[in-house]
């Protein structure tokens, strides 16, 4: 094959290495050609381009930090809780009917109390993502946030019952049928107090928070209608209620003294900073329906 036709086949596959001529003009000592005038602007629009991917990316680190473990919001730890408290409530309730269909003990009142628990917590994260989902985080499940009272409270309870019931199996609130009309009781108290405490979470919606506010959110507003027309605070009230229906189910006198000690001791102070704030948000109006509306709770007004 001819020379200058293999070099120009090659030239013509591989057109990056140019032709014959601009190689020997460049052998020669000229010097390359000027960039185009256009290839500034593009350097700066690959350039902003390459800033705005940045910033997209650590908006989005921002926005989704919350939700890593170990944070506030951690998706693993809410699927964690969620699944442990589901766990021990189906738990709970395979050995409640395992007791009841064996034997005749009384010892079945335990994991009902455990399953109570079990609902009780859960309901509190469901609730709140449901009516709120923009404050719902790991600790609106309540487990931990509650302080050491709270679990103290919960283990005399189950200790009382426990103790209790395998040394004196046969011991009971009262005489029957009084006896079984205090079970109802608590067995009505303890449904009762749950539905309402649910519903007055999911009725409030954005205005419902597991802490006082101390400043007024642009969401925040002044319920008073369903449960709140006819309870103020109704939460609250359910869970007084909710605590003293367990006691009576596990058939525990002293936590049942101690419970509602507690509670109301709880919640008659929790109130009056409540509703020093609330009277700050909403004035008049928050002063009337106090006038109107009362708590539930024995002598808290």
């Amino acid at each position: 094959m001819d020379p200058s036709a293999a070099q120009a086949a090659y030239d013509r596959f591989h057109p990056l290495h140019g032709d014959s001529t601009s190689r020997r003009s460049s052998s020669a000592g000229s010097t390359p050609p000027s960039p185009s005038p256009s290839s500034e602007p593009n350097a700066d629009a690959a350039a902003a381009a390459a800033d705005h991917r940045l910033r997209i990316a650590l908006s989005k680190e921002t926005l989704l930090r919350p939700f890593y473990p170990g944070e506030p919001k951690s998706l693993s730890g809410i699927a964690l809780r969620a699944f442990c408290l589901g766990a021990a409530l189906a738990a709970s309730l395979a050995t409640i009917a395992l007791v009841l269909l064996l034997t005749s003990s009384p010892l079945w009142r335990a994991p009902f109390f455990l399953a109570a628990l079990s609902a009780f917590h859960f309901l509190e994260f469901w609730t709140t993502a449901a009516g709120n989902p923009t404050v719902a985080c790991v600790d609106s499940f309540l487990l931990t946030s509650n302080g050491p009272a709270y679990a103290i409270a919960h283990s005399a309870a189950f200790l009382e019952c426990l103790v209790v019931g395998a040394l004196f199996p046969d011991r009971a609130w009262a005489p029957e049928p009084l006896a079984r009309a205090l079970l109802a009781a608590g067995l009505l108290l303890t449904a009762a107090g749950q539905a309402v405490r649910s519903l007055a979470m999911l009725h409030a919606g954005a205005s419902f928070n597991h802490h006082i506010q101390t400043t007024r959110a642009d969401t925040h507003a002044l319920v008073t209608t369903g449960v709140y027309g006819f309870v103020r605070h109704p939460s609250y009230a359910a869970f007084f209620y909710w605590g003293l229906g367990t006691q009576l189910v596990l058939g525990n006198v002293v936590c049942f003294a101690g419970y509602a000690a507690v509670l109301w001791l709880f919640f008659s102070r929790r109130i009056r900073i409540e509703e020093e704030k609330l009277v700050e948000f909403f004035h008049e109006d928050y002063v009337n329906y106090r006038k109107r509306v009362g708590t539930w709770i024995p002598f808290i007004q």
